[in-house]
């Protein structure tokens, strides 16, 4: 029993013993293992960096060189430039010397010539004087005498034969001025008909009229909105009258109106829909009457500018008269008139076809129209004989030619025909057009159209700009200012419409 003690003792510290031994050679083992794992890293760690610097050594080797070769090709480049100026310097003080060269022998030739210049005048002197001790007369006295006998033997004579001549050729001028314009007026006969400020829509049936009046008004509103013209539904059975003293927003109401017919659908997103087609339908159809007036005159060679700016002349007025036709009946006369006076024939008929060109953007740009005109012209390149004969039709510039008289004659004869002008209708025009430039004036105005003949003016505003009080400012802002500006019968009213839209799309 004591042996067993003390031998399961002995197997204790012996297995103690064996466990602390294993512990220990486990432990020197997992520490050796780490640091060879550790020593491997390390290795790897200097091998990459050995590399990476090696290659940045390889790249900043590099870009030393390109450097270095771009330094030399600038000391190159600098060199190449110092010896080009030091060649101008050399070339320049030798241009130098020689003007200098050249002015003194200038200087030489005027003293030469300013001193033959004294002598010749020394003689001249020398020589009146010695015909002064021959005739015993002074030069102004042989001067005054020979002059006063002319004039005895003379006057009377030149007197009757200067009258009589004069009164002969003007009579046959006169008459043959009169020859001519009588011809040419009756050669070119034209009927005038006045513009008017309405047009007349007809409609394929009544029931039409209820749709394009719209829930609550909505339709027509949008309408008058968008072409600037007052729509006027009245007893006529199948027709609506359209009114704007505006011959292009009249016209492009009226086909957007017959657009909107004949599509059936008429509601607001339609009726923008249809504005916009009627605009670009109209910049083609200014276009064509441009080219027919031009073909209808002889002229061919106009910038494709030029004639759409005549074509926005069929509506434009002056003083009631349409100024396409005034424009063309002149071209006319004025070739006729310059062929049997044998003038420029051409020059003539583009001057008076181009007179009043200003007239087509007079409305939206300041100045007169003849001098808007000569910009235009110059612009587009036409020859300045056309510009000098078109710019003296108003006399604000003188009559540089004799085709300039011609433009001016036919200007005069065109306006004077029976019922070719009416002044009061011209300045009703002018008037409503003077009421739209002052609203327009105002800051956060997006437009604004004079309607009701002048009677009221709608005036829409930029919504993000002016707030609901503000619309009610602004109203009582241009109603003020109308009414100091502005000489006018009865009274205006003034509607400021102030609209926001909020638009997003589903996608």
């Amino acid at each position: 029993m004591e042996i067993n003690l003390y031998l399961a003792g002995g197997l204790a510290i012996l297995g103690l013993f064996l466990g602390y031994f294993l512990r220990h050679w486990l432990g020197f083992r997992s520490q050796y293992f780490y640091e060879v794992k550790a020593k491997k890293q390390l290795e790897t760690a200097k091998s990459q960096a050995e590399k990476i610097i090696l290659g940045a050594e390889e790249k900043a080797a590099s870009v030393l060189a390109k450097v270095q070769q771009e330094e030399r090709g600038r000391k190159h480049e600098l060199r190449r430039l110092e010896e080009r100026l030091l060649h101008k310097e050399d070339w320049l003080d030798r241009k130098q010397n020689e003007l200098e060269s050249i002015k003194e022998n200038q200087r030489k030739e005027w003293d030469k010539i300013k001193r033959s210049q004294e002598e010749i005048t020394t003689l001249k002197e020398q020589g009146s004087q010695q015909l002064e001790k021959i005739a015993h007369l002074t030069k102004e006295e042989a001067k005054k005498e020979l002059l006063e006998v002319l004039e005895k033997e003379s006057r009377e004579e030149l007197t009757e034969a200067l009258l009589k001549l004069e009164k002969e050729k003007q009579t046959q001028l006169e008459a043959k001025a009169l020859e001519i314009i009588t011809s040419v007026i009756q050669r070119y006969a034209r009927d005038h008909v006045a513009d008017v400020t309405t047009s007349v829509v007809s409609l394929p049936n009544e029931e039409i009229k209820g749709k394009i009046i719209g829930r609550e008004g909505k339709n027509i509103r949008a309408f008058e909105y968008l072409t600037g013209v007052e729509v006027i539904i009245d007893e006529t059975p199948e027709s609506l009258v359209l009114s704007s003293f505006d011959p292009l927003r009249r016209e492009i109401a009226r086909i957007a109106l017959e657009k909107l017919i004949k599509d059936g659908r008429i509601q607001p997103v339609k009726i923008e829909e249809k504005v916009e087609e009627a605009k670009a339908e109209l910049d083609e159809q200014i276009k064509k009457i441009g080219e027919e007036a031009a073909y209808e005159v002889g002229i061919l060679d106009l910038p494709k500018e030029i004639i759409f700016l005549l074509g926005r002349l069929n509506y434009r007025t002056s003083y009631g008269q349409n100024v396409l036709t005034h424009s063309v009946e002149m071209a006319h006369l004025a070739g006729m008139m310059a062929a049997e006076l044998k003038l420029n024939v051409e020059v003539a008929k583009k001057a008076a076809l181009l007179h009043d060109i200003g007239k087509a953007i007079d409305h939206e740009v300041g100045g007169s129209h003849v001098e808007l005109g000569r910009k235009i012209l110059k612009k587009y390149g036409l020859q300045e004989e056309i510009i000098k004969a078109m710019e003296a039709h108003h006399e604000e510039y003188p009559f540089s030619s004799p085709e300039s008289y011609l433009v001016a004659t036919a200007d005069a004869i065109s306006a004077a025909r029976p019922g070719a002008r009416r002044d009061t209708l011209e300045k009703y025009l002018h008037r409503l057009e003077e009421i739209e430039k002052i609203v327009n004036s105002f800051e956060g105005v997006r437009q604004s159209y004079a309607v009701s003949a002048g009677r009221e003016v709608r005036v829409f505003v930029v919504p993000e700009k002016i707030d609901d009080f503000g619309a009610l400012r602004l109203a009582r802002e241009i109603a003020a200012k109308i009414q100091t500006d502005v000489n006018y019968p009865g009274e205006i009213k003034v509607t400021v419409i102030r609209e926001t839209r909020a638009v997003e799309y589903a996608k």
